[in-house]
């Protein structure tokens, strides 16, 4: 076991995958001889050298437009976009070129890249640097959608991200990058489209996604010591694919559902997570389900201002003591 931050296992990831398969390439502002913006690529261009490692110009769709030749020609690219907010200059590559040419070509080109950002707020960097916009790609057909939220689940969803033959869209959050946790050596592989249960309690399911994962587990403290209500807390993980069996397995078990997400309440992923939960499973639940979310806002530059914005703790726990009891 290793101590390991979640800025160090995006390195880690893309490393295990680039000494497994030659044909894995990394290409990205500054991820080479800077080690990334966020400091998350350390190392790479020191072991993988500057023909796998690769510093690009200050253009997204440069950088994606390589990638998607890359990938139809035989590699398995890896390309960093910033920010994510910075998906809004390269979208039509996202959502009509790289999304859907397996599909147009009957097959007969496959896309297995790997689209990497910064997402997310917490760092105080306004409203054009600091969006959640994980339900933009997941709106997307032809793309899966993965946001971990432990330094372990980095590693392992960026190899399963790595190997799959479809585009992934892959949002590490900027907020995360300090926190840290004993992963294990050696090889780790995930499956995308599992869900993991973090808590398990039998008054609530709370139903999370990356930095939303540990401020839910802090509400479900909360909630344990203030009102003596247990919480279970569902780490989504990837959007799409959705594990919508385990999410409908604890809603069943509690009755209950609330899903906390950083995106702006309108059209944000937890509304499709209700949807399918009242289709699915109505006769389960003992009331409405509660989306926690953010304003349908711009998000703002001072401190004070975004953690009005954002879900907190103790929203969170507020939010979920008041519908059940009241």
């Amino acid at each position: 076991m290793s101590l390991l931050t979640y800025r160090s296992a995006v390195a880690r990831g893309i490393a295990q995958e680039m000494r497994r398969d030659d044909r894995v390439v990394f290409l990205g502002e500054d991820v080479a001889a800077a080690g990334g913006v966020f400091k998350t690529t350390v190392g790479l261009l020191e072991e993988f050298g500057p023909l796998r490692v690769r510093d690009t110009p200050i253009s997204e769709q440069a950088i994606l437009g390589a990638a998607m030749g890359a990938a139809m020609t035989g590699l398995r690219p890896i390309a960093e976009i910033m920010y994510s907010d910075f998906f809004a200059v390269c979208w039509d590559l996202v959502a009509n070129e790289i999304s859907k040419s397996r599909y147009m070509s009957d097959g007969q080109v496959s896309f297995p890249l790997v689209i990497q950002c910064g997402n997310g707020a917490g760092l105080r960097f306004g409203a054009q640097h600091s969006q959640s916009i994980e339900n933009w790609a997941m709106s997307i057909p032809g793309l899966k959608v993965v946001a971990p939220a432990t330094p372990r689940d980095v590693v392992g969803l960026m190899a399963a991200a790595v190997r799959d033959e479809d585009p992934v869209v892959f949002f590490n959050h900027k907020a995360l990058y300090a926190s840290k946790e004993e992963v294990p050596d050696g090889e780790i592989v995930d499956e995308l489209g599992k869900a993991v249960v973090r808590r398990e309690g039998g008054d609530a399911t709370i139903v999370a996604l990356a930095a939303m994962v540990p401020r839910s587990l802090a509400a479900a403290d909360l909630l344990a010591e203030e009102h003596g209500i247990q919480a279970t807390v569902v780490d989504v993980r990837s959007l799409v694919p959705l594990d919508t069996q385990t999410i409908l397995s604890e809603v069943e078990k509690t009755g209950t559902l609330f899903t906390v997400e950083e995106n702006p309440r309108l059209c944000g992923w937890g509304a499709e997570i209700v949807s399918i939960v009242t289709e699915e499973r109505w006769d389960a639940l003992d009331g409405a389900p509660i989306r926690i979310t953010t304003p349908h806002i711009p998000l703002p530059s001072a401190d004070s201002l975004e953690d009005l914005a954002l879900p907190t703790p103790r929203r969170i726990a507020d939010t979920v003591a008041k519908a059940l009891k009241g």
